[in-house]
């Protein structure tokens, strides 16, 4: 395996089982889902590639559980964007660095869209920044990989089912190191 992707690999096989709180899925079935969805679209790799690893600065948190249920915004985009940035070119982590202002966008653009949130998003959306202003939106536009990140927001809502059946374990990490190695 790739060096450079080891360590990504890696922190999947130790903390990919934590499970999100309040939500109905773990670590790694989360990213997996996000990763076929975007596969079904027909995403390309990269962007597949973020999708699986966009929740990747929850894993890197020293915060015990969920920061939200405390009060606290763990950066998990900004800590996992810069932690993929060494490894990964930008059409991977620049859509992760801004999934969450995505989030942001999306619920001060589409009104209908806040009522699909789970209810830790709704919990970490007034943490992260809460709804954009006119001002704020337009800029967020502006930035590459704006577009990107919105398709991967759309995933990250729908990734969270705990009905979806997912294969073994050491299938998924081979299909994430796969992917990886692909895109590093």
């Amino acid at each position: 395996m790739n060096s450079k992707i080891a360590p990504v690999i890696d922190l999947y096989e130790l903390k990919g089982q934590l499970q999100y709180q309040g939500e109905a899925v773990t670590q790694i079935e989360h990213a997996w889902q996000c990763g076929q969805l975007a596969k079904s679209q027909g995403a390309s790799q990269h962007l597949q590639l973020a999708a699986w690893l966009h929740d990747i600065g929850h894993l890197l948190s020293k915060l015990e559980g969920s920061p939200t249920i405390s009060g606290k915004d763990d950066r998990h985009e900004i800590i996992g964007s810069k932690y993929l940035s060494s490894i990964f070119p930008e059409t991977v982590y620049k859509s992760i660095e801004l999934h969450v202002d995505a989030k942001r966008f999306l619920v001060s653009t589409e009104p209908e869209y806040r009522d699909q949130l789970s209810v830790d998003s709704i919990r970490s959306l007034q943490l992260q920044g809460g709804i954009m202003t006119m001002d704020e939106c337009h800029n967020f536009l502006s930035k590459p990989y704006a577009a990107e990140s919105i398709q991967l927001r759309r995933w990250d809502d729908l990734g969270k089912k705990s009905d979806c059946k997912m294969p073994e374990l050491d299938e998924v990490i081979y299909e994430l190191e796969e992917l990886a190695l692909g895109s590093a």
